[in-house]
């Protein structure tokens, strides 16, 4: 019988658990941006406002569709950042007056028709008052705010960011009865 030599000491390295190493990884490359309003983003209008017109994406860029939503709201009431960023554009666009903040990663909030006294450049914190609703705009006699938000070019709908999106809900697909399987060859005789 041959003896068995004795184990030589390795180091080890301790393993990390495969959560901590993930949460490594997303707080290095970043997160995605999530659909439930999960990085604190704010209703532009307190209290929280009905949805008078709905987000209608369009089938091409350049098409139609409603490229915000129509928030209720009564002439002069304030306006507030929904999350902090930096006022890019305060001006007229056609015939109404629009606000712009860029909330940095590409993110852009629209607001019309909205006064401020804000000028490009200015800071903005989440919640703080931009502007002040000005006039009626597409909403007929009532008036709105219409507020949409940008990511580079590409327009989405605004509910994403505040988490009023109600959640898609796959519905389970009725079992049809299965034909049996029968042999293709050899051909019945």
């Amino acid at each position: 019988m041959r003896p068995v030599p004795p184990r030589s000491r390795t180091f080890r390295r301790p393993r990390l658990p495969i959560a901590v190493v993930l949460t490594l990884v997303v707080v290095l490359v970043g997160t995605p941006l999530p659909a439930s309003g999960e990085r604190g983003w704010a209703w532009p209008l307190v209290p929280r406002p009905a949805v008078v017109g709905e987000w209608a994406a369009p089938a091409q860029r350049w098409g139609r569709g409603h490229r915000g939503v129509d928030l209720a709201a009564t002439p002069g009431a304030t306006v507030r950042s929904p999350a902090d960023g930096t006022v890019s554009f305060v001006g007229f666009v056609v015939d109404r007056p629009v606000l712009t903040v860029d909330h940095g990663g590409g993110l852009r909030s629209s607001f019309e028709p909205v006064e401020s006294a804000l000028v490009r450049g200015d800071r903005v914190r989440r919640g703080q008052a931009v502007g002040v609703l000005r006039g009626r705009d597409h909403c007929g006699a009532a008036a709105c705010l219409h507020w949409g938000v940008r990511r580079g070019g590409d327009y989405l709908n605004p509910l994403q960011f505040v988490g009023a999106l109600e959640p898609s809900v796959l519905l389970p697909v009725p079992e049809r009865p299965h034909a049996a399987a029968q042999p293709s060859w050899p051909p019945s005789s």
